[in-house]
């Protein structure tokens, strides 16, 4: 699909907020459209003369573009800054790194948050459904305005690597390389039932006033957290689980009530639900996670995955899984390869040997640190990159 490219404004090497205006609308596979559209984005390191070190960093279903700068609301570090920094796998003195939030988010980009021009209100239940490939095409919009024709790169895990296969299907001469960990080609049964307990959760809540809480001054924190508690379990393996918290008491004793939580790992849980709900729109929850159950790659093509690669033989493919990952599993990464092998494409597909589960992908993780490194080093050789 072409999209109305923008007159591009002086490159931020920090970022800020791309507004769109209607006659530049994002036209989604539900057969809305969205305009005026804001993308949210944060850069880091600067766009070199050639304009061929740029890499999008995509983020997984509860991120945003503050990949590797602290959090305006936690104050937390970025949650890449393991990966993102001088002397890291994408260093800032080398790529000109890009992070948006994704379109449906709720950190600047167009969301149900966010005011609808028809009322003057907030979308609430009345925005559109997106898909991952309607985040793919706002981020490329965005590039189209930084008039960043080709990638040196697309990474990410999880959702974020699901945003890299869509890449690559649909933006195979935008890319040089396309980095995709602990993702899935189509969203299992599995997933999709966690996912509808979490949405359940939300609108169970009283306070969620069918999606129309912000004009009741409200919020269903109860319900998005205990949907952040059911997921976040998915996050972790059982051995880790076992390793950080067994059966050990918050306290000395059994409370012999349901009040306060007697075991750590329930502390730990409606610790992560309570401090989830201050950064993350509950509406917003709800379409990410639909966006995600939608996702097939094959679907669109024929329901044969190796198809969707079929026009990115000229990129460069490394795919990373985690042992302990029942979340998007070592034989999903698996399946990918297989397709693009038998697309005729080049890939590198490593499975490291961790406990850490879903998880490791933003974790203190020696051996996905070196194998980012080793890729992005070959490939930059290859690019000559200096």
């Amino acid at each position: 699909m072409s999209q109305t490219v923008i007159e591009s404004p002086a490159i931020e090497t920090n970022g800020g907020t791309l507004r769109l205006p209607a006659d530049a609308p994002l036209r989604l596979d539900s057969g809305a459209t969205l305009a005026p559209l804001e993308i949210a984005y944060k850069t880091y390191g600067r766009l070199n003369a050639e304009r061929s070190n740029a890499v999008l960093v995509c983020h997984a279903l509860t991120g945003d573009q503050h990949a590797a700068s602290a959090h305006p609301i936690t104050g937390k570090p970025g949650w890449w800054s393991r990966v993102i920094g001088p002397g890291l796998p994408l260093d800032p003195d080398r790529y000109f790194i890009i992070c948006t939030n994704v379109v449906g988010g709720c950190m600047g980009s167009t969301g149900p948050s966010s005011i609808d021009p028809a009322t003057g209100k907030s979308y609430g239940l009345t925005f559109p459904v997106i898909t991952i490939a309607d985040m793919v095409r706002a981020q490329a919009m965005l590039l189209d305005v930084l008039e960043i024709e080709t990638l040196f790169a697309v990474v990410g895990g999880s959702m974020g690597g699901m945003q890299a296969l869509q890449w690559a299907a649909d933006y195979p001469h935008r890319l040089h390389s396309a980095v995709c960990i602990a993702a899935a080609a189509r969203h299992s049964a599995q997933n999709i039932a966690f996912h509808e307990v979490g949405r359940q959760a939300i609108m169970a809540d009283p306070d969620w006033r069918g999606g129309a809480y912000e004009a009741h001054g409200v919020r269903p924190e109860k319900g998005l957290a205990v949907a952040r508690m059911a997921a976040h379990i998915t996050y972790l393996s059982e051995a880790a689980l076992q390793r950080k918290f067994g059966r050990e008491l918050q306290r000395d004793g059994l409370s012999w009530g349901f009040d306060a939580p007697d075991f750590q790992v329930e502390s730990y849980l409606r610790y992560q639900g309570a401090s989830f709900v201050d950064r993350f729109d509950a509406n917003s929850y709800l379409y990410i996670t639909r966006a995600l159950d939608y996702f097939d790659l094959a679907a669109s093509h024929g329901g044969v995955l190796a198809n969707a690669f079929r026009r990115a033989r000229d990129v460069r493919f490394c795919v990373l899984s985690f042992s302990s990952d029942w979340l998007y599993s070592t034989g999903e990464s698996r399946d990918i390869v297989r397709a693009l092998n038998a697309a005729g494409c080049r890939a590198s597909f490593v499975e490291i040997e961790t406990d850490k589960g879903h998880d490791a992908i933003f974790l203190e993780e020696p051996v996905l640190h070196s194998a980012l490194r080793g890729f992005f080093e070959s490939q930059a050789s290859r690019r000559g990159l200096a």
